[in-house]
């Protein structure tokens, strides 16, 4: 049985593939896109690699959903991306979020692309803790934790599983800079040094 790895572990092994990934391409590492479904793990891994590569990272939720002292609105699909475009002039970045068509330019504007590829039945089971740890005090967000929201997050889980052959497809079309990682917090080295095929 392949040995399991920490957390902490994972992510040095995502830098380590991404340093030897650019020094066989020789380009800099500035521009990293993590993309995945809800509770796949990617806010986690975002502020980590952050820390490591002392890189800004930013929650794409937070660019839909702009906080004010008025209160939180949403973001036009034109807004979201003239902010991104924004962010992108000044230099490095991690963005990290879920496949929306206004992040759809990420795909094209990172250096790396790392597809968080949880197991189904993890992530579903990462909705629910997250549920109740947000009601119960213990964890923070910047939503609303109802049953409602709880509902969308099982039904945007469903949505992306049966469209999931449509952005694979637009994965594909970049694969050559595309680390799809299957598991966040929990895997063989083996499995993490995997990439997709060309």
């Amino acid at each position: 049985m392949p040995p399991r790895l920490s957390f902490f572990s994972v992510c040095l092994l995502i830098l380590f593939q991404l340093i030897v990934q650019f020094q066989i391409r020789g380009d800099c590492l500035k521009k990293i896109f993590i993309v995945g479904i809800v509770a796949s793990g990617k806010t986690t891994i975002a502020r980590r690699l952050s820390e490591i590569l002392n890189i800004p990272c930013y929650e794409l939720d937070n660019i839909v959903h702009h906080q004010t002292e008025t209160g939180r609105f949403k973001r036009t699909e034109e807004e979201q991306i003239e902010v991104i475009k924004n962010i992108d002039l000044n230099g490095a970045w991690i963005f990290e979020g879920t496949d929306r068509p206004s992040y759809r330019c990420l795909f094209e504007m990172s250096d790396t692309i790392i597809f968080l590829d949880t197991p189904l039945r993890k992530r579903r089971l990462r909705i629910l803790t997250r549920f109740l740890k947000q009601n119960l005090g213990i964890e923070k967000c910047s939503y609303k934790p109802d049953l409602n929201m709880l509902k969308m997050m099982y039904r945007w889980t469903r949505e992306f599983e049966k469209n999931r052959d449509e952005f694979e497809s637009r994965l594909q079309l970049y694969n050559e800079k595309v680390i799809r990682l299957p598991n966040s917090d929990d895997m063989s080295l083996t499995t993490f040094l995997h990439k997709p095929s060309s």
